[in-house]
């Protein structure tokens, strides 16, 4: 199995002029090839030999937003066998704290918008030595609180006056299969963020696996929005270009990504639901309101309307992938039918992260897709219906946890990996994921409901913006749990459904009170709420937009 840095060395030598990166620099799109990136990977290599950064014994940290820096500076760290903990660079101050002690990271990048809370968290982070700005004026060494701080182009600039010795120190330093590449930490909706330690080999098995799995090529251009320190983006955006020595287009931000897909007309999309959600509800009513587009759906030529509808998103789109939570399945299917090339995957951050794969040829409703080349699973403990825990093994599978062996333990079952969801399989081979296992609520008569179910249900109305279902209990009442929800109003679509105007709200509780009882007649009696909690704004979410369970758990206990 190669390394992460074998996959950019042979795409650097093969096709050294084809196009690595294009983003956005001032007012102007600019690309840098193959060689070119890989000489910016070697500058940064020199700067960390610069700060005394030693492989295999210390951690380097990257806080950074999407870029070509966030690349190069990955690849030298990793590619000569350095850890590298990428870490959300939205993160508040405790959430930064935790994960740079817990790392004992020795050595930070963030942007420089960011100097003022790494400052605040200096005094509890004593591993710290350096720290490392991005996109700041340029600026000389300096000190503060007794470490040092420098100025990434300043870095650049003066390994390049000493080349030789950053290829030297490069060159010298070759990462082995089963080095750490990356600690990635969960994004914790059920607990305290855990360093999942991921090797080159669990990053390069899952690429072969996703290439033999997924139609995709060196001529493709990928759209990169979600942000690469999550692992599926990681992975998807970052780790299979490379390796195939395709194009990365970087979106300016998540506010114009329709404009960039316009002037960038990338050929592969990796969204999360949420993403895709926002697309759907602006591409179906121009459909539903075209007459064009209805008749050619009816006759059974829905690629006509799937045309048109890329035609808007660069005019080279040709594949949509959804992953990171479920995909509301209204909007998976109806993309489908009007011919989108669609396709949901499932993952898990110490799986790197593919695991389950779907199918632009074949579908099956209800399902995600099968397992992975490479991958072995079993359904352990499953009930009369056949769901259980999925529980997996394979190359991409993780080393452990960083520095905590107790939670490694219980993350393995007799070898195999508990993923803690729940899932089915049809006798041919399709998977579809029930929920998390920690979800789960067992009511009193001992009957499982799954929440993420119940949520599906009750976000198919207009009017509900977010959704969480939880169990709660009663004071002294013992034994299972009682089904609950909390949900928080679409404002948008409360407004429009009274012309324009936002109504008190008192009124809007009651509205979004009947609109869930109305949505859960659907569904059987034991699973629906008993008790509605409707809330202002928006649920707290991860960087994924899954809601963060952790954080509501016990809301509705009385």
């Amino acid at each position: 199995m190669p390394t992460i840095r074998v996959f950019l060395e042979r795409s650097a030598a093969q096709t050294p002029g084809a196009v690595a990166q294009t983003f956005r620099r001032g007012a102007a799109w600019v690309s840098h090839s193959y060689r070119e990136f890989y000489d910016r990977v070697v500058l940064a290599a020199g700067a960390a030999a610069g700060l005394n950064v030693r492989p295999r014994l210390d951690r380097v940290a990257l806080m950074l937003e999407n870029g070509p820096q966030w690349q190069e500076i990955y690849l030298a760290h990793a590619g000569a066998g350095v850890a590298v903990v990428p870490l959300d660079p939205k993160l508040q101050l405790a959430e930064m704290v935790h994960i740079l002690r817990d790392s004992q990271s020795s050595v930070v990048y963030l942007g420089a918008k960011l100097k003022d809370l790494v400052l605040a968290a200096l005094p509890n982070l004593p591993r710290l030595r350096h720290v490392v700005l991005v996109g700041a004026p340029a600026a000389h060494e300096r000190e503060e609180q007794g470490r040092a701080f420098w100025d990434y182009e300043e870095l650049l600039s003066k390994a390049g006056r000493a080349l030789a010795a950053a290829q030297a120190w490069f060159a010298g330093n070759l990462p082995e299969t089963d080095d750490v590449a990356s600690i990635l930490y969960t994004s914790g909706t059920t607990g305290q963020p855990k360093g999942a330690m991921l090797s080159h080999g669990n990053f390069c098995a899952n690429v072969e696996s996703t290439l033999r799995a997924v139609p995709l090529y060196t001529s493709d251009n990928f759209f990169v929005v979600l942000p690469l320190f999550h692992a599926y983006s990681f992975t998807a955006n970052f780790m299979v270009p490379i390796r195939l020595g395709a194009r990365m287009s970087f979106a300016q931000s998540i506010r114009t990504v329709g404009e960039d897909i316009r002037d960038l007309c990338p050929s592969v999309l990796m969204a999360v639901p949420l993403m895709a959600e926002k697309m759907y509800e602006k591409i179906m009513p121009r459909i539903r309101s075209s007459f064009a587009a209805r008749l050619l759906l009816a006759l059974g030529l829905k690629r006509l309307v799937a045309k048109k509808v890329i035609a808007g998103l660069g005019g080279k789109l040709r594949f949509f992938g959804v992953g990171g939570a479920p995909c509301p399945p209204e909007v998976f299917r109806g993309f489908r039918r009007i011919g989108f090339p669609i396709i949901e995957g499932y993952g898990i951050t110490e799986c790197a992260p593919g695991v389950v794969y779907g199918s632009l040829d074949d579908y099956t409703p209800g399902y995600v897709g099968r397992l992975i080349p490479g991958m072995s699973l079993r359904i352990k403990d499953p009930d009369a219906t056949g769901v259980g825990e999925l529980q997996v093994k394979g190359p991409n599978v993780m080393l452990g946890y960083f520095n905590s062996p107790g939670m490694t333990a219980e993350a393995f079952d007799d070898g195999w990996f508990r993923t803690g969801d729940l899932c089915a399989m049809n006798p041919a081979g399709y998977i579809a994921i029930r929920g998390r296992r920690k979800a789960l609520i067992v009511n009193r008569e001992g009957k499982n409901i799954y929440p993420e179910e119940v949520e599906q249900c009750i976000a198919r109305h207009p009017l509900v913006g977010d959704t969480i279902v939880i169990g709660y209990r009663t004071a002294g009442e013992r034994g299972g749990e009682r089904v609950g929800v909390i949900v928080t109003p679409n404002v948008e679509a409360v407004k429009a459904a009274h012309d324009g105007v936002e109504p008190p709200w008192p009124q809007i509780e009651v509205e979004l009170r009947e609109a869930v009882l109305r949505q859960c007649s659907e569904i059987a009696e034991f699973k629906r709420p008993r008790k509605i909690d409707v809330r202002r704004g928006s649920l707290d979410r991860t960087s994924t937009q899954k809601v963060r369970r952790v954080v509501y758990q016990h809301a509705l206990d009385e």
